[in-house]
């Protein structure tokens, strides 16, 4: 499923944005943007999406996601019961922050904090009570003491301790940006062929390698196994047509390159954590609730 691009519109007075909203909410989807963001959530619990991560939030949450890495929450309200409040933003321009970087040597360990959060970032629940408060603090702030604060915000998130990184480092936002590699070549033909049987040494011939040397090449670049990888793609595909079309799961099973429907239910529940089933009622429930919003 392709994200839908989110238009932040940060005013050309102010270096971030900072700002709350309810459940549900047009932009509760599945998107990107530009910009990174901090979401702490507030209330409600459910599943959140952050590149090819997805896992289970409650209040008090806290992830960074950095620029173009989709993402989306979706609550879990009884009987789509409307939240006032479940979260606040804090999005700021890469421009805005690299610019105070180079001016400010000082703030150069904040450069590793960005980095991070290209993968997406869930902080612990003692930096997100820290954080939570500064992010109060932040929505009412002026002046100087804005500025302030939100840079002593970045620097506890920058120093902080037992913070999980969330996408796999082979999930790329930005899919122009590297056709020419080798290992990129490799992942598109991978994308291509996902409903055709693919063995690893068949794949090692068609990138030139002997399928030792090409099994070592494979998990230095995603950090997992070839056939780990495959695993995770045919399922992060099942999920689009689960989205995005009606067809029968069984269809998309085979579809997707799985052999058999116990094989493809099992990879499905260990990766996002519910059935396939479950997943197509999840996202047909949030899109309700985006329309009725």
């Amino acid at each position: 499923m392709s994200p839908c691009l989110e238009l932040v519109g940060i005013q050309e007075q102010d270096s971030f944005k900072v700002w709350t909203h309810g459940y549900p909410y047009e932009t509760v989807r599945w998107h990107f943007h530009p910009e990174y963001e901090l979401n702490l959530i507030t209330d409600t619990c459910g599943r959140y999406f952050v590149g090819d991560h997805t896992g289970r939030f409650e209040p008090g949450q806290l992830c960074m996601m950095g620029p173009n890495l989709p993402h989306n929450w979706i609550s879990e309200v009884p009987d789509n019961r409307p939240v006032a409040q479940r979260c606040i933003v804090l999005q700021f321009s890469g421009r805005s922050i690299n610019r105070g970087i180079a001016a400010f040597p000082e703030l150069a360990h904040i450069e590793r904090l960005l980095a991070s959060s290209q993968r997406g970032i869930l902080f612990s629940a003692a930096v997100a009570r820290r954080a939570g408060a500064v992010m109060n603090q932040l929505l009412n702030a002026r002046g100087f003491q804005r500025v302030h604060q939100f840079l002593a915000l970045l620097d506890m998130l920058a120093t902080a301790q037992d913070s999980t990184l969330l996408a796999t480092p082979a999930f790329r936002p930005d899919p122009e940006g590297y056709q020419s590699s080798t290992i990129n070549q490799v992942l598109t033909y991978l994308a291509e062929r996902l409903g055709d049987r693919l063995r690893e040494a068949d794949v090692a011939r068609y990138a030139g390698m002997e399928p030792s040397a090409f099994s070592r090449f494979f998990r230095r670049h995603t950090d997992v196994p070839f056939v780990q990888y495959l695993g995770r793609l045919r399922v992060n595909r099942a999920c689009e047509l689960l989205i995005n079309s009606d067809k029968p799961i069984t269809e998309i099973c085979y579809a997707c390159g799985f052999n058999n429907v116990s094989n493809f239910n099992r990879q499905f529940l260990a990766l996002k954590g519910m059935p396939p089933s479950q997943f197509r009622r999840y996202h047909r429930l949030n899109d309700l609730c985006a329309v009725a919003a």
